[in-house]
């Protein structure tokens, strides 16, 4: 059997997958599905799901943003280096999950961020590059993205402000333009 395998750079990456800035949260991403299950149109108009293929590299500057949607939604680890998603809860807890092909070091390939959860997310220390996947059903709309604010966010979490501070993109907006459908994951 020939081995196939080459060299991923970022850019081939880009180019393969036709990626582009994801407003507000960032990184490069591409929505690769939002579809139905064939049943009739949901009432609120969102797709019955949707998924996205996102982009980090910590020498771009790339990082997710802190943020927080109203539906559960499922991480899924594909190439590259580990992510460090932090996680801060309703309940005032917050912590590390690191997604990564080390399953058996305590790394995971997918990981469910439960609804109401602010998460954000970064290349691990010394990492390059990382590519995953998000998705969500019912599916991703806009105007279910909800930025988090440092200070706020630190208030409510000292032990976890330094993190937070580092995944937080001052002077950017909070939400999407009402008119924009924007990152759907």
């Amino acid at each position: 059997m020939t081995d196939r395998r080459r060299e991923v750079t970022v850019q081939a990456l880009v180019d393969h997958y036709g990626l582009e800035p994801m407003p507000l949260e960032g990184g490069l991403f591409r929505r690769t599905w939002a579809g139905t299950t064939g049943t009739p149109a949901r009432a609120d108009g969102r797709p019955d799901g949707s998924a996205i293929v996102v982009l980090l590299s910590p020498a771009d500057g790339q990082f997710s943003a802190m943020h927080r949607l109203p539906g559960d939604e499922v991480w899924h680890f594909y190439l590259g280096d580990p992510v460090e998603l932090l996680l801060l809860g309703p309940d005032g807890d917050h912590r590390v999950v690191v997604l990564g092909p080390d399953v058996l070091g305590g790394q995971h390939v997918q990981f469910t961020v439960a609804a109401g959860t602010w998460m954000g997310g970064k290349v691990a220390p010394g990492g390059q590059w990382s590519l995953f996947g998000c998705t969500m059903a019912p599916g991703f709309v806009s105007s279910d993205y909800e930025g988090g604010d440092a200070g706020t966010l630190c208030a409510q979490y000292p032990e976890a402000a330094q993190r937070i501070r580092a995944l937080c993109r001052p002077g950017v907006a909070l939400r999407h333009p009402e008119e924009s459908e924007g990152r759907t994951g």
